[in-house]
């Protein structure tokens, strides 16, 4: 089943909560999907009335505040071994490869690595705990993890939830004569596209006929 597909069976109050956890978890130092399910849970929003955008993006913000700051605290106590163990138990996220390259974006970055790292996958799973190992100022971190957190999660809903809106209200519009028609043409487009490209490889790799000598005049 896929995630909205999903969603859609679940009350609105346990989606805010769901949205606010996984965040949080994720932004915590635990891989898991946080954006995909905020993704979701916006577009969702954008076509039932009873999910309100304002909520989600708010539930959204505070998993994401609320996780990185206990992730930097976890990570300030447990130090390098907790890197260690993290690799041990979520070697895809956590290999010595990925941890050096998030060390490298902190060295360079220092505290923007932690407000643009909300919008990097790997960056936004090592930020809070990665940011505590290497003893960031809490105060430098706070800061762009509060403004961090505000403009994905924030950005995010209203960006998908809007998007959704005008989607769903032009296709409402759109008559389905239209839809199937825009399809065909779309389907031939591409088959004509992959067809001359075929014949365009095909003209490439034929070898280059060489001139004939010419006959030395007498």
């Amino acid at each position: 089943m896929h995630v909205q597909e999903w969603l859609e069976t679940v009350p609105a109050v346990s989606i805010y909560a769901l949205v606010g956890v996984v965040i949080g978890l994720e932004s915590l130092g635990i891989p898991l999907p946080g954006e995909i399910i905020l993704v979701s849970s916006a577009l969702l929003a954008s076509q039932h009335g009873d999910i309100d955008p304002v909520i989600l993006g708010a539930c959204a913000t505070a998993g994401a505040i609320i996780g990185d700051s206990i992730g930097y605290a976890i990570g300030r106590k447990g130090g390098r071994p907790l890197l260690a163990w993290l690799g041990g138990k979520f070697p895809r996220h956590f290999s010595e490869g990925h941890i050096a390259t998030a060390e490298r974006s902190f060295e360079k970055w220092g505290v923007w690595a932690v407000f643009f790292g909300r919008f990097i996958a790997l960056l936004r799973i090592f930020a809070g705990p990665l940011a505590g190992v290497l003893r960031m100022p809490y105060w430098k971190f706070l800061i762009a993890n509060v403004l961090g957190g505000i403009v994905w999660a924030g950005g995010t809903t209203a960006v998908i939830y809007y998007v959704g809106v005008v989607a769903e209200a032009w296709l409402k519009r759109f008559s389905w004569v239209g839809l199937v028609l825009a399809v065909c043409v779309g389907l031939a487009s591409m088959l004509l596209i992959k067809r001359k490209a075929k014949q365009a490889t095909r003209t490439a790799q034929q070898p280059v006929a060489e001139p004939e000598p010419v006959p030395a005049a007498d």
